[in-house]
């Protein structure tokens, strides 16, 4: 049974474990929802974990960034098992050997195979799956098969009748590329169906699938070519203002994402349909859905698009209130998480809690020396999520050995006083601490007493990076924000799991309660 068909969250203590789909072992150049993604799920289960948490979905650009995608519903195509459609018969044993870097022409063969070989049953499957996401599905297949068209251009850069959307233009264009269009839903129907068979899976052995939406989309991507209303534009659809955050954390100029500022006035005439239909997407594929930087929805930084960097920007408001008013009329049964790192005021803290919807801490970020420090073990409320880092810090061997010695002190000092430290001292028993506490072999001790306390808080769900429960370093982190390569390739072998890190990680999950 899913974790949301038993209650939210916030009325259970869970432990989970974060790991992207692309991170998963594999054959290919990525993870994908295979008999990997499957002994993932039965892991969890072993070690008495019941939440799986992934990155974003949707199908990225070319850097692969799932925060940077091509449409706010579609899934990726990369994340298809080739097994799996061998196991239908449309593909063969042959067409999996060699190196395949891009799994398109496979799908299109697999298409191919499955328009002369489905029965009336599978065609009908197909064609209510077109139909029920009809409202996205038919926009993002012209807008990917025109994408190829113009050799991968943004659609900024198309000619002037398929950039305006012109009407006749593009039954034309529907007519000409009826077969890629076909192609491009079929790879749909096939990443929604092996989803799906994943979800039911993960329920069924006690886990739930936690998702991630980007608060923004790309402005290159079907919902702002097929949608130009709802966005900040200019006359001519070009973004007059970007989004991003201001100096922060993460860097001194601030980052600049690049992405369109929604046009609320527009999207709140039309009761917010747009973000409901979104949403109402997710709400399909996961059981919980972490909206990011969900301070945007109080209010955004938006940055004039001529800037550089993310310095000269301002705070612009949101309607977020009205927003999620409407969410909750249209999903009730929607359970949502608010990433509310950052420059978090009153008003965004008041809107997360008006709406209970859990908060995010962070022990990396816990350690500055303030009593007052919302990220302390002892301040962290229950109506969190607490994790040792997200995908945007660096592992917490790595974090840790990047420390001064002054910090690790700190730090040292702390898990001495709280009786964190047993693992640490059992090594080294009664001895006074010295700098031999800094060194190399000291470090799985200090990883594992991070964990420990996330897992012994009060948060309503715990949540462990797979790079800290494999004990990895630095050079396995997932993303550096700021920087727009290195990113998003990181993947996990089993081998790297040891008995004894599953052991521990098992036995902690059990011994503070969590499930």
């Amino acid at each position: 049974m899913s974790l949301q068909a038993n209650a939210s969250i916030t009325n259970q203590r869970n432990a989970g474990v974060l790991l992207h789909v692309s991170s998963l072992p594999s054959a290919y150049y990525t993870g994908d929802l295979g008999a990997e993604a499957y002994k993932f799920v039965d892991f969890l289960q072993q070690v008495g974990a019941s939440v799986w948490q992934t990155l974003p979905i949707n199908m990225p650009h070319a850097d692969n960034s799932p925060y940077q995608c091509l449409s706010a519903h579609a899934g990726n195509p990369d994340f298809i098992s080739l097994e799996a459609l061998q196991a239908q018969g449309l593909l063969t044993k042959q067409d999996l050997s060699g190196l395949i870097t891009d799994k398109m022409p496979l799908l299109a063969k697999a298409f191919s195979a499955y328009a002369n070989q489905a029965d009336t049953r599978e065609c009908t499957d197909f064609m209510n799956f077109c139909d029920k996401q009809a409202d996205w599905l038919h926009d993002f297949a012209l807008f990917l098969a025109l994408r190829t068209k113009f050799n991968q251009a943004g659609w900024n850069n198309w000619p002037e009748l398929y950039k305006k959307r012109d009407i006749p233009t593009l039954r034309h264009a529907r007519e000409e590329l009826a077969h890629e269009i076909a192609v491009i839903k079929f790879t749909q129907f096939v990443f929604f169906t092996q989803w799906m068979a994943l979800k039911k899976y993960a329920n069924e052995k006690g886990v739930a699938l936690f998702g991630d939406i980007p608060i923004f989309v790309a402005y290159d991507s079907a919902d702002v070519w097929s949608q130009p209303h709802l966005f900040k534009l200019d006359a001519e659809q070009n973004m007059t203002v970007v989004a991003g955050v201001p100096p922060d954390y993460f860097s001194a100029t601030g980052q600049r994402w690049g992405n369109p500022h929604y046009n609320w006035e527009v999207m709140a005439k039309k009761k917010f349909s747009w973000w409901i239909a979104r949403l109402a997407t997710q709400s399909e594929l996961f059981d919980i859905v972490r909206i990011d930087h969900f301070r945007g929805l109080e209010a955004a930084w938006e940055i004039p698009v001529n800037e550089d960097t993310a310095m000269n920007g301002q705070w612009v408001t949101a309607p977020g209130d009205a927003l999620l008013a409407a969410v909750k009329a249209a999903l009730p049964k929607l359970d949502l998480v608010a990433e509310d790192l950052g420059i978090i005021t009153a008003e965004v803290d008041q809107l997360r809690k008006k709406y209970q919807l859990p908060g995010m801490k962070i022990l990396q970020f816990a350690f500055s020396g303030e009593p007052d420090n919302p990220y302390l073990p002892e301040n962290i409320e229950v109506d969190s999520v607490v994790y040792t880092g997200t995908h945007d810090n660096d592992t917490t061997v790595g974090w840790y050995s990047a420390m001064d010695e002054r910090q690790q002190e700190h730090l040292l000092a702390y898990l001495r006083e709280h009786g964190e430290q047993e693992h640490g001292d059992q090594e080294h028993g009664d001895q006074e601490h010295s700098d031999q506490e800094h060194s190399p072999q000291l470090v799985p001790n200090i990883l594992n007493a991070l964990i420990e306390m996330a897992m012994a808080s009060k948060a309503s769900l715990a949540i462990i990076p797979m790079q800290d429960i494999l004990a990895l370093d630095t050079t396995h982190r997932m993303n550096t924000p700021g920087t727009s390569s290195g990113n998003w390739h990181w993947r996990f072998n089993w081998q790297q799991l040891t008995p004894e890190l599953k052991d521990f990680f098992t036995n902690v999950i059990s011994r503070t309660g969590r499930h």
